[in-house]
C-alpha cells in the first residue's frame, strides 16, 4: 500500500525490533507493504532490502506501517529479492505525524547540506520540502530520484505514516507566491515560535537572502537568534520550535 498524501502541498507545478530466531534482536527500520486479510506483501527496493541486505529469514519478525495509522508486527513466511511475504501477529495504533504540518522550502545547498537536511528534516515531521532557487543559491542541479530516495529511507527509518514529496527547484518568487502561510527565517526578523500550521518556513542559503527577497518577504519574517547557524542546523532548529506546543 502507498503512503497516503499529505494535506499540505505547494500550489506551484523509531526503528523496529527485528527479532532473529536465536532471539537477538537488531535495529530496522520500519517498512512499508501491502495488507490484504492477514497477508503482507512487500515488493521492489524494500524487498530486495530484506532479502539481501538484511539477510532476513521465514519465521523472523519485521514491524510494517500502514498509513491509516497501525503498526503491524509480521512474521515472515517467504522471502525472495522480488517479493516478500508474511502474515500478521499484532496490530496496534500508530499516530507518528505531527499534528501541525509545516513544510520546509530550502535554497538549493551544496548536495550534503541539503541531502542532511531532507533525511533529517524527514525524521523530524516536515510535511514536505519545496526547493528553492535562492539569488545567492550555491546547488545546482536537480536529482528528484535520489531526493526522493533519501526521503523514503528515513520515513522507513523514523517509522512515519508516509513519504514526504520533494518538489522543485523554483525561483524565489514564484515559490513565495505559492507558499502556504510562508514565514522566512532571517536574522532582523522577531523571535520564531510555534506555527499554527499549515506553513512553510523557508530556510536561506549559506550566504543568506538576498535584498529582493528579503523585500518580497516583509512582515512574514522570524529568527532563530542572534547566532550565525548552518542552512541545515537552521532547518532543523526551525521546524522543531515550529512544531513545538503540540
Amino acid at each position: 500500500m502507498r503512503p497516503t498524501a499529505s494535506a499540505w502541498r505547494p500550489r506551484w507545478p523509531g526503528s523496529a525490533s527485528f527479532a532473529s530466531a536465536g532471539g537477538e534482536a537488531e535495529v530496522l527500520p520500519y517498512f512499508f507493504g501491502h495488507r490484504d486479510g492477514q497477508r503482507v506483501e512487500i515488493r521492489g527496493a524494500d524487498a530486495r532490502h530484506l532479502a539481501r541486505s538484511l539477510r532476513a529469514r521465514p519465521g523472523e519478525l519485521i514491524s510494517v506501517v500502514q498509513p491509516e495509522g497501525a503498526l503491524l508486527t509480521v512474521r515472515l513466511a517467504a522471502v525472495d529479492a522480488n517479493l516478500v511475504v508474511g502474515l500478521v501477529e499484532e496490530e496496534r495504533p500508530h499516530r507518528p505525524e505531527p499534528e501541525k504540518e509545516i513544510g520546509l522550502a530550502v535554497a538549493m545547498l551544496p548536495a550534503p547540506a541539503l541531502d542532511l537536511v531532507l533525511s533529517r528534516g524527514t525524521e523530524a515531521g516536515a510535511a514536505g520540502f519545496s526547493l528553492v532557487a535562492a539569488e545567492r543559491s550555491v546547488g545546482r542541479g536537480a536529482r528528484p530520484e535520489r531526493w526522493a530516495s533519501i526521503c523514503r529511507e528515513a520515513a522507513m527509518l523514523s517509522g512515519r505514516l508516509r513519504v514526504p514529496e520533494v518538489v522543485g527547484p523554483v525561483p524565489f518568487s514564484e515559490a513565495w507566491a505559492a507558499a502556504v502561510e510562508p514565514v522566512l527565517l532571517d536574522r532582523s526578523g522577531p523571535a520564531l515560535g510555534p506555527l499554527a500550521g499549515p506553513a512553510t518556513l523557508f530556510i536561506g542559503p549559506e550566504g543568506g537572502w538576498a535584498p529582493g527577497e528579503l523585500e518580497l518577504a516583509a512582515g512574514r519574517l522570524a529568527s532563530l537568534g542572534p547566532r550565525n547557524l548552518r542552512a541545515d542546523t537552521a532547518a532543523l532548529v526551525g521546524l522543531t520550535q515550529a512544531l513545538s506546543g503540540q
